[in-house]
Order: structure tokens, then sequence, then C-alpha cells
């Protein structure tokens, strides 16, 4: 399975990278799984002085993240992390990813073990252009944030910001924050975020 970071716009990609930057305390050490290029992990380790490991399993990806001279290994997330052991970060990040895996939950405990803290941007399957177009189209919907038709997506589950906190309590995660993303802005609160929301990034922490 190839687990690799969601395509969005550029701006899209940009304002994640800025809102998982912002929960990140220098010095961290964090892994980001499907971590792409390299590109967020490169920017935590000079403007942050982060230590960082991705995982990745696109090779032409990890190329371009060892040019940026982040450290990455190659490794399918559907397959565990066997060989990161646990407690061993400070922060996991899945930024666009989690909706790719063929087990999101198991993905999920695996970040619980290697590190006390989560950071986990989804999409908003729930968003309400999504609803208008199943309704008012009968077909299945494409979106500035969901871009892709339903025979090239690489998308293999489709949940709301609801089933995502759903799945969260299931694990005994606690939600320390919820950022709803609307209309390229990431906001503290929002009145029918599950509605309005493109994607939102959740912070979560495992019990003690």
């Amino acid at each position: 399975m190839r687990a690799k970071r969601y395509c969005m716009p550029d701006p899209a990609v940009r304002l994640t990278d800025e809102i998982i930057m912002q929960q990140v305390e220098p010095g961290s050490r964090v892994i980001d799984l499907g971590c792409g290029d390299g590109r967020l992990l490169a920017r935590l380790r000079d403007g942050l002085g982060c230590q960082g490991l991705g995982v990745e399993v696109d090779h032409a990806e990890i190329l371009s993240a060892i040019e940026r001279g982040v450290s990455v290994i190659h490794s399918d997330l559907d397959r565990g992390l066997a060989e990161v052991p646990d407690s061993s970060f400070d922060i996991a990040v899945l930024s666009q990813t989690l909706q790719q895996v063929r087990h999101p939950k198991a993905v999920l405990e695996e970040m619980r073990r290697v590190a006390r803290r989560a950071l986990v941007v989804v999409p908003n399957f729930a968003h309400w252009r999504v609803r208008l177009q199943v309704i008012s189209q009968g077909r299945a919907p494409v979106t500035d944030s969901l871009p892709y038709e339903w025979y090239n997506t690489p998308n293999l589950h489709f949940m709301s910001l609801y089933d995502f906190r759903d799945l969260a309590k299931s694990l005994d995660y606690r939600v320390v924050k919820e950022r709803p993303i609307i209309k390229g802005r990431a906001v503290d609160r929002a009145w029918a975020a599950n509605l309005r929301a493109d994607s939102a990034m959740f912070v979560l922490e495992k019990p003690q």
C-alpha cells in the first residue's frame, strides 16, 4: 500500500505544515509517517532544531528526502513500525495519510506506541460540498480538497470529523486540541465544523 502525502494544492500544503509546526516544541524528536519528500521534517530541523525521522514507501520520495538531508526509512505503514522502539519520539505526525492506509486503527496504535503525542491531519468527507454533490448529482464527489475521481483516488476510507473523534476515543487517546481548517484558515473553534471544515488537525496524547 502506497502511504504517501495526500495530493493538495500548494497553499493547503503550506498551511498544514504551519499548523503542525505550531504544535511542535523546539528540539523535539519527531517521526513523520508518510513523510513524502521530507519537506516538513526539513523545516522542523532548520526552524526548530528538531531531530526527525521519516517513514515513506515511495522510492522517488525517499530520494528527495535524502537530498534534503532528512533521515528516512523505507516502510509500509500497514506493516507496522517494528524497527522503531517504544516511546522513542516526542511527536508522531500523520498528515493527510490516515485515509489511505488499510488499517487506520493499527497505524494510530503504532503512533501511540512510539510517541507520547500524535499530530494527525485528516480530510473531512462530511463537508457540505461533498454532501451536496452526492445528493444533487448522485455521483462520487470531486472538490478542491478531494480532487480525485472515484476510479483513481488513493483514499480507502471516508471519515468525518465525528468519525475520527470516535476512533481516537476508542483508543483511549485524549484529544488535546482540534483545529478545523475552513476556507484556507485554521481556527481554534468553529460552529458546525463537521459541516464546514475541509480538514482538521487533531493533537492527541496517550494515557499516562
